[in-house]
This record gives C-alpha cells, structure tokens and sequence, in this order.
C-alpha cells in the first residue's frame, strides 16, 4: 500500500485487508498457508469460540505460545471480541508464570502445553494444581485453554470451544490492543500496553522506510511476542498487504531454505542470526535474488554484514524499544550505506526525538551526545506502575529512553550506548534486578550481583558475581538453579564465586571493577570454546 490504512483497529486492518485482496498469501507457517480472507475467517472463528466462554469488552486474554498458525488468530480474535491481550513469552517458568498471571490479570489463559523442553503445562501446575479452578489462585482467571492435542485434565481443549454465533466486539483504536511485558532497571517485567491506532500507524511507515508493497514476502524468525514482533514486522507486513513468512524457530540453515523455498523478499535480522547466517549457509541466502530489503540492528559492522555477506542490499538499520512500539528510527532503504551504517535513520511520521544531558535534564544542539528521548507514537504508560511512570516520562511528556544517543544535523538519529545498567542479550532485555532477585532466594547465596558483558553475536550476556554462604556453592549449581525456575534468557551465561563484592567505604558497590572482571569471565570463555 502506498497511502496509510483506514482502519484504526488490529481486527478491522484484516478484514480491510481480506475484503481488498482476498486471494492474496497472508501467512506461511510451517505446512500451513492461508490467503487474506481465510486467515480473517479463523480470526472469526477465533473470536466466536473465546465470546462462547465468556471473552469480551474489558477482558484480558493471555497468549502463552510460540510461531504457530493459531498465534494470529487467537490473538486477533480476542481483540474482535473486545479483550486485550498479554503476550507472554515461551521462555518462562513458575516464577515468571506467577508474576506474569497476577500483573496482567488475565481472564483467560490460551497455550501450549510445551515448547521444545520447556513443559508449559507442568510449570503452569506448580502454581495452579486444578486447571479446572484457575481463579483459587488467579481470582480474575477463569479459564485455561490449550491449544492442540495433548490437552490435560481440567483445561479446556481449544479445539472442542464451540463457535456460537455472536456479535463482535468494538475495541477502542485509542486503547491497548497488546500489552507486552519488557524487563527495565526494576527487579520485575514492565507492563507496556500498545494502542490499536499506533500499532498500525507505526508499522506503516516502518513498512514505507522498507520499500514494502502488496508484492513482498517477509520472513521473520524471532519470537511474535517480542515488539520486534507483533509490534513491528507482523504490522508492516499487514499494513502493506504483504506476506509474512514466519519461522517457528530460527536455524540458520532451515532459514536460508524456508527464504529461498518462499521467495521471500524482505528479512527481519537479529545480530546473532546475521552472524549464524554469514557463518552457515551465507552463499544460499545470496543466492535468494529477491531477497533486497530488512530489518536488523547492531554496531555498524554487524549491519555492513547482512548487507555485503548476506547480500541483502537495502537492509534497514532501526532504533527503538518495546516503549516506541518497537521502532521510533529506521534508515530509508534508499539512503547510501555510509548513512545507514552509521545511523539509525530519521524518527518515523509522527515521532519526535530530543538530546537531553541526563544529570541537568538541559536540551543538548545536534552533534552532542546525551539521553535519547522520545515523543509522539508511545505506549500511554506502564501498567500499574506509578512510580516506573514518572521515573520513564518528563512533565511534559517525554519518554526518557535510557539510551546515549546524538541526533546528527541532518535530522538522522545514531545511537551510542545504554546510560542504564539493563542488559540486552540476543535482542532482549534482561534486568540485573530480577536476576539479582531471584538468586538471592538461593539458600547458599549470601549477595549477588548482575550484569551484562559484550558477547561478539549476542551483542551482551548475563553475568552473575556470586557471594556464597559456607564453600560448597558452585558456578556450575548457580546455573543449575536458575534454568530449572527461570526464563533462558536470564540465566546468566558466566558465574563467579567471589569471596566478597568490591564497595567503596560507604558500601556502594563498584560496579566499574566488576564490569572489567565480567569482561575478563567472557573471553575466557569464548577461548575455552563457549558459545
């Protein structure tokens, strides 16, 4: 599309879509392949078996599964009934179940009972021993669904809800059509709620900085239920009426055939799949000739590379966060390489980015380097968390993004680094507070204290500096204990058993000494042959 939707909400985008271009490819996932109008028609179907158990205006319905041909669907049929939905991310465990469920207050929970290894059902039975009687825990929580064959007892089957007939909802385009959970400096995931309206407004024209039309085929391989996900790619891939190639779970080689099997001519990149691709099968992917334009971040190096080793040409370079709606800049695919290695583009239609110096909150001219901060097309706010809002925000509306970044003279934006101590692994944020949280729940665990290291394909890793009660604590143990409760994610890749934290003579810890002692753990690793 070449003029901007008229639809203001996520279930009328498709049907506008299903009603122009029926016929047209709208996703490929796996064996499943389903046109404009077909996939509008299980979106129905969706929202008729969620309105069948009670699902609608002011209900949240949470979404625990990975890249499947339900997850739009379902996602987009509980917004037709009227209800919200919180993406949970597949990674989780009990513990982040537990905080997940009670933040979102969620009144029906559709899943999967497993993803790979990790046994979604067992976790989600440590906190809810019935699943017929979610609300003894979960008060608000009134069903669970599961999605598939393998449903267990007490949990109703999605595949057996019946579709009564039923007049659909009306969400509101100015209230949240997805609220997405993102881990910040506090020990617990923020809840950030993103509007129908902004959703498809921003996706547009990150779609429009691409090149996309009708004609594409996007492939994407990272998580739905990140931004970078249903925030970004999946909303300009609809809002242009391409098609969206999804992967269920990234292989580098697997990749490179799914793209030159579907033709596809754009490519959602992380670094880290960059360089698995670059190492692995580069020379197929170069060899996708339709493959021209994406979507990637990193240093300028890591995005030189999608472009020159993968071939992809007009390769996007972004910036943004979960906050923006996943990206606030992205490089025109026109733009010389110089600018798009560079920079992260110029702020999209309707944002508006600002250089304030951190400590006197003074507004900085281009050229000089300070806090990134950000307005216009914004979440409205964290959910439930006065204080995280007025941390996040100025008085006059600013979102202060945390981030060390310059707004050159030409209007282009160049990130530089974070300000906060948040890590970001593999394209993730990851808390040191929550991590740091969680370990000191251990019982051998006297202080802990985490925080991120650069890796050279997952950008940063999670470290753990570790103060044990009595000797018999290992790294080995700590790593043990945290993939067994937690998200992988956030177990930390390197743990050092220390006999004290280095603090100044008031007890402030000296974060700088451990940065360079993280530092040290990584390379060391990497020489031993880590990963």
């Amino acid at each position: 599309m070449t003029t901007t939707p008229a639809a203001e909400t996520l279930p009328d985008l498709l049907r506008a879509c299903a009603a122009a271009v029926p016929e047209r490819e709208a996703l490929v996932v796996g064996e499943v392949r389903l046109t404009y109008a077909q996939l509008a028609e299980r979106m129905d179907d969706a929202r008729r078996a969620l309105q069948g158990i009670g699902v609608g205006e002011g209900d949240v319905v949470a979404l625990l599964a990975p890249n499947d041909a339900a997850w739009v669907p379902v996602a987009f049929g509980a917004m037709a009934a009227g209800a919200r939905v919180d993406a949970f991310n597949t990674w989780v465990k009990a513990y982040d179940i537990e905080y997940l469920l009670t933040s979102s207050k969620a009144s029906v929970l559709v899943m999967v009972d497993r993803v790979r290894g990790n046994d979604l059902v067992a976790e989600l039975r440590k906190l809810v021993p019935d699943l017929a009687r979610p609300q003894d825990v979960f008060p608000e929580l009134r069903h669970v669904v599961v999605l598939g064959d393998d449903v267990p007892d007490g949990a109703l089957a999605w595949r057996d809800l019946p579709k009564p007939p039923a007049t659909p909802g009306k969400p509101d385009p100015g209230e949240p059509a997805f609220v997405l959970y993102t881990s910040g400096s506090t020990k617990n995931p923020k809840a950030v709620p993103l509007c129908h309206r902004d959703l498809i407004l921003n996706g547009f024209h990150i779609g429009e900085r691409m090149g996309l039309s009708a004609d594409d085929r996007v492939w994407f391989g990272s998580p739905l239920f990140w931004s970078f996900g249903c925030a970004n790619a999946l909303m300009a891939t609809m809002t242009h009426r391409a098609c969206f190639v999804l992967q269920e779970q990234f292989e580098p080689h697997a990749a490179a055939e799914l793209m030159a099997a579907e033709r596809v001519t754009a490519a959602y990149l992380l670094p880290a799949m960059v360089d698995a691709l670059a190492n692995g099968p580069a020379e197929r992917v170069r060899a996708v000739k339709s493959l021209r334009t994406g979507l990637t971040i990193g240093r300028p190096e890591e995005v030189e590379r999608a472009i020159t080793q993968l071939g992809i040409g007009e390769m996007c370079n972004v910036y943004g966060s979960t906050e923006t709606y996943g990206n606030c800049c992205v490089t025109d695919h026109r733009m010389p390489l110089e600018t798009r290695l560079s920079t992260q583009g110029e702020p999209l239609t309707g944002v508006a980015i600002r250089v304030a110096d951190q400590e006197t909150g003074a507004l900085l001219p281009a050229g000089e380097p300070g806090e990134l901060q950000v307005r216009g097309r914004l979440t409205p706010g964290y959910l439930n968390d006065d204080m995280a809002n007025a941390d996040a925000f100025t008085g006059d509306g600013w979102f202060r993004t945390g981030d060390r970044g310059v707004v050159n003279a030409d209007g282009t934006v160049s990130f530089v680094g974070r300000i906060t101590d948040m890590i970001k692994t593999s394209g993730i944020n990851v808390s040191p507070a929550e991590v740091e949280s969680f370990l000191s729940g251990h019982p051998d665990v006297a202080e802990a204290v985490v925080l991120g290291a650069p890796h050279p394909s997952r950008d940063e890793v999670v470290v753990a500096f570790v103060v044990a009660r009595g000797g018999k604590l290992t790294a080995q143990d700590v790593i043990a204990h945290c993939k067994e409760r937690i998200a992988g994610y956030k177990v930390p890749w390197a743990v050092a058993i220390v006999e004290e934290l280095p603090k100044t003579g008031t007890g402030k810890l000296v974060r700088r000494t451990l940065r360079d002692e993280a530092g040290k753990l990584v390379q060391d690793k990497l020489k031993a042959g880590t990963p």
